[in-house]
């Protein structure tokens, strides 16, 4: 049984890497600069952080889903608060970069289509959770 669980950890572990690329490939077509890719922290890891073409700063959870809209569903708030305190602690230590705001977005990677960019997926400043 191990096995077979290793097998399908190893298996999500490589759509995950490959929705990483895309999400990197459709944001630097779109202008984007991608700063940093599964950024850790103490608080848990942002798949990709990047600068938009206007200057904010994006945090972004890439999901691989079936729809855009199951891959937005999918970041529940706890993991939204998560993010958020990662992004929070980043900034801290680069304060400069957030000169022009931060934004939380969602790319939403489903085989056969192109990946969805969500840009302002969810606003962790509503529930008090990232002060900038």
């Amino acid at each position: 049984m191990k096995r077979a669980n290793g097998n399908a950890r190893q298996a999500a572990e490589l759509r995950g890497r490959r929705s990483e690329l895309l999400a990197s490939l459709l944001l630097m077509f779109k202008g984007y600069r991608v700063l940093g890719r599964r950024v850790r922290s103490r608080f848990g890891e942002i798949d990709l952080i990047a600068r938009s073409p206007s200057g904010v700063l994006c945090f972004i959870e890439v999901k691989a889903r079936q729809s855009g809209e199951t891959a937005l569903e999918s970041v529940r708030i706890h993991q939204q608060m998560r993010i958020g305190r990662a992004a929070r602690l980043y900034v801290a230590q680069r304060p400069a970069l957030a000169a022009k705001g931060i934004r939380f977005d969602v790319v939403a990677v489903a085989a056969g289509h192109l990946p969805r960019h969500f840009p302002g997926a969810w606003h962790p400043e509503d529930w008090g959770e990232i002060r900038h």
